[in-house]
């Protein structure tokens, strides 16, 4: 969204490598791995800023107020709308209106389907703990897939005639599809690529700026097969996309 929108000047940017360790994301991808405009090491560090209790996990993405140093927030789908609406005065010139008046209705429906079908649904399946909570997970996820698959048959975006917040969020996922929740998450009735309309999709949007020069493979096969103790206790990363 950032990339899309050229909010590139007026938003910097921290970039913690794929891995973490219990005490959090450390910003491996900077120089001397601190945040460049931060000086911090840890987003940790932001989030106890502001609260030095804070008890829940530390995730990203992350906005942090670079006066105070403090996290200002962590709820990422509220931060790609602010990214479309609150910041808009910031766009490039050209900027995609992501998030129009005239399809929120209709894009927030498709979101949120998206989100609990979709995003949500490849780690229900993933994390599952028993093969009846796998088998009802499985079965959510495809009827959804299956349902975007016809959607997409008939037009080139998921809302409207151009690309818009909805085709941010799912695109999330399909980049992530075959290289790691296809195998590692067990969601494997189909690959992305066997599947004709979200493979011609998914590739349109790859090829946009904002979408496939913001995807690293070999970071998402990192993040997932190393972390992700409990499914992969050998830590082995497979070769290849998938």
């Amino acid at each position: 969204m950032r990339r899309l929108l050229g909010l590139e000047d007026v938003i910097s940017l921290g970039q913690p490598g794929p891995t973490h360790d219990a005490r959090s994301w450390t910003f491996d991808l900077d120089p001397d791995g601190r945040d460049p405009v931060l000086g911090i090491e840890r987003i940790q560090e932001a989030y106890f800023r502001r609260f030095p209790d804070y008890p829940r996990g530390i995730t990203v993405p992350a906005i942090v107020d670079v006066i105070s140093g403090q996290v200002v927030t962590n709820n990422f789908p509220q931060i790609t709308l602010d990214f479309s609406t609150e910041w808009a005065g910031h766009h490039r010139p050209g900027a995609p209106d992501l998030y129009p008046e005239a399809l929120r209705g209709e894009i927030d429906a498709v979101n949120k389907r998206v989100f609990t079908e979709v995003n949500n649904g490849v780690y229900r399946c993933g994390f599952a703990g028993s093969q009846e909570a796998y088998d009802a997970a499985y079965n959510r996820l495809w009827t959804a897939l299956d349902w975007l698959e016809e959607r997409l048959t008939g037009q080139r975006y998921l809302v409207g005639e151009t690309i818009t917040e909805a085709d941010v969020r799912l695109f999330t996922t399909l980049a992530r599809f075959d290289a790691v929740y296809h195998g590692h998450f067990k969601c494997n009735r189909q690959k992305l690529s066997e599947m004709p309309a979200l493979w011609a999709y998914a590739r349109d949007l790859f090829q946009t700026p904002g979408f496939g020069d913001t995807t690293d493979f070999v970071q998402i096969k990192q993040h997932y097969y190393i972390v992700h103790e409990d499914i992969n206790p050998t830590g082995i990363v497979p070769g290849g996309r998938s």
